[in-house]
């Protein structure tokens, strides 16, 4: 079955302990109902920087990575469906790009 990465933009840090259970418990509860879907859970990332010809820089580029998860999926539009169950698609805060994984021969 096609893998595909979940890329999330976006979302925010929780501002106490208790928005902070909210919160993962959201998450857990989207991992659990997408189940045997979930190839790599994946995790937050920290900032990142940015690596072109031109040389090096610090700002994470125009769109920064929040985290990544890889799925598996029929297809891409399943992919999607499964992406719109995200905890910060539905809190309004971040979004999920939607990319397969195309597998190659090296």
């Amino acid at each position: 079955m096609p893998q595909f990465i979940f890329a999330y933009h976006g979302g925010k840090t929780p501002e106490n302990e208790e928005e902070g259970a909210r919160v993962m418990q959201a998450w857990k509860s989207w991992f659990e109902d997408m189940g045997d879907a979930v190839a790599i859970p994946g995790n937050p990332v920290g900032m990142s920087k940015t690596v072109s010809v031109s040389g090096v820089t610090d700002d994470g580029g125009a769109n920064p990575l929040a985290g990544f998860t890889v799925v598996e999926a029929a297809d891409q539009d399943a992919a999607c469906a499964m992406a719109r169950g995200c905890p910060i698609v539905l809190d309004g805060s971040g979004s999920v790009e939607v990319a397969e994984v195309i597998e190659l021969e090296m």
